[in-house]
């Protein structure tokens, strides 16, 4: 039945198509994009429609409708509506097949449907298919670069394309090489940046925060370029500041960069109404900064998270901050309580989701240490070394928590730059826990894979990367292994 429906709608659809159609991106459709990338869900639908019964047969309306469906399941992560909205991919394009061939939009549209639905299913998890889907992208762009070598948008496609060919995980690369694919992040990231000094000079001016956003996501989620910051920041402010995506992403990238306070400012500062769509990753951001900070209000955020969000991801992981919370606050009953919700809630998909499982299967952590931890998490470096200055590792009656004790050391020191320190301990971690299942001593090896990979000493880069391998199963073993496989092609190119 679903299927005939299915069929009945893109028949519809395609007749109300069939006549001459141009792709024309008007007033009113800039406006729709505009509220799109401001993340105005409903008044950009409200616009599509408008759109829609003045010029039913204008080809952009599609593709903005796509453009909805891809920020709603981006804020969503509903695997719910992502399963019943990938019928629309379909018949979008099929739609957009029926326009003006002779117009730079009519590759370019398509193409763009396939890229947002290749970023959506790597989303979700669905690989293969994403990256089928990013090839033809690919071709489509390079088609229509060849037909309309003037036309801007073409670069920010093919750039894109280069992206996730780059940012495949080295566990994914059998992928990219079965599909002939390859790519350069840090070619891509380039080309996006060049992009949005020369669209602002062209009538495509209003791409502008959709380049920005894949610029900054990029470079703190695929780059790890967390000196980047102030870059960053700068290039947001470009961005409408009644733009709920522009709050997103100064918040994301605070928190990833480790200016914690400045995270929970952009997030505290800005309130956005029901004109918005929803966004809980945001109460996520905030539970976890207050948490940082050792709060005593982060685990509302951290709840109206779980509440409201619709996704399968961090939802263990949140209830196991809201554990920590009252762990820290000396609530034991409430502590309890949650890390009960830890086993019994969400699901164990993702690597955060799956070491909140781990951990809250295990003894309890020590109190200092999960502190020290959390200031760390917030970058706030010199708490956290007076509070682990002040433990006695001798006293710790559990070998995880001596284990961890050299590993936060180590990263500590490493953060401040004094290598030679953080080196010492890194080495003590990795000597008390290289045949435990923490991931602590794996971590510990491949951050001094970085440090002598950053000092050209290629030679105990490889061996400190290759250690990090051949650790035995432990946490974010795949987050691990990618870092150190790419650590050691690196070193090899």
């Amino acid at each position: 039945m679903r299927k005939i429906q299915f069929l009945l709608t893109l028949f519809i659809t395609f007749c109300q198509f069939s006549a001459k159609a141009e792709f024309t991106y008007n007033h009113n459709c800039i406006t729709a994009y505009k509220s799109i990338l401001s993340l105005k869900i409903p008044e950009a639908k409200l616009l599509i429609l408008k759109e829609k019964q003045q010029n039913p047969t204008n080809g952009i309306i599609p593709l903005l409708e796509n453009y909805v469906d891809y920020f709603s399941l981006l804020a969503s992560e509903s695997n719910i509506d992502y399963e019943k909205w990938s019928e629309n991919k379909s018949v979008r394009l099929s739609l957009l097949a029926g326009n003006n061939q002779n117009s730079p939009f009519f590759l370019y549209s398509q193409a763009e449907v396939y890229l947002q639905w290749s970023l959506l299913k790597s989303k979700f998890g669905d690989y293969l298919s994403s990256a089928i889907d990013a090839k033809k992208a690919n071709s489509l762009f390079k088609e229509n670069a060849k037909k309309f070598p003037g036309f801007i948008l073409n670069q920010k496609g093919i750039a894109m394309v280069n992206v996730i060919f780059g940012a495949i995980p080295e566990s994914l690369k059998g992928i990219s090489k079965f599909l002939g694919m390859t790519g350069n992040t840090e070619t891509g990231i380039n080309q996006l940046e060049t992009l949005t000094a020369n669209i602002k000079h062209s009538q495509y001016g209003f791409y502008n925060d959709e380049l920005v956003f894949f610029i900054c996501t990029i470079t703190v989620d695929q780059q790890n370029k967390y000196e980047s910051y102030n870059k960053l920041i700068t290039l947001l402010a470009s961005v409408d500041n009644s733009s709920l995506l522009k709050t997103f992403l100064q918040a994301h990238i605070a928190a990833k960069c480790g200016h914690n306070d400045d995270a929970i400012n952009f997030l505290k500062e800005n309130t956005f109404g029901d004109q918005y769509i929803k966004l809980p990753i945001l109460d996520y951001i905030l539970g976890n900064c207050t948490l940082n900070h050792l709060n005593e209000d982060a685990q509302v955020y951290l709840l109206k998270f779980i509440n409201d969000f619709k996704g399968t991801n961090l939802i263990k992981d949140a209830y196991l901050r809201i554990a920590y919370f009252y762990l820290i606050n000396d609530n034991i009953n409430k502590y309890i309580y949650y890390l009960k919700l830890v086993k019994e809630k969400g699901y164990a998909h993702d690597e955060r989701d799956i070491q909140a499982l781990t951990e809250a299967s295990d003894t309890k952590p020590d109190i200092d240490l999960l502190k020290a931890r959390l200031l760390f998490d917030g970058a706030y470096y010199d708490k956290a070394i007076l509070i682990i200055n002040g433990i006695e590792v001798n006293n710790l009656k559990l070998l995880r928590d001596k284990i961890e004790y050299y590993y936060r050391l180590g990263r500590l020191y490493d953060k401040m730059n004094n290598w030679n320190n953080a080196i010492a301990n890194y080495q003590k971690a990795i000597n008390l826990g290289k045949t435990s299942s923490y991931y602590y001593s794996a971590n510990a090896a491949l951050n001094i894979g970085h440090i002598y990979e950053s000092k050209k000493d290629f030679y105990k880069a490889k061996y400190y990367y290759k250690q990090a391998l051949d650790m035995p199963r432990h946490g974010y073993q795949n987050s691990i292994d990618d870092g150190a496989k790419a650590g050691l092609n690196r070193i090899k190119s």
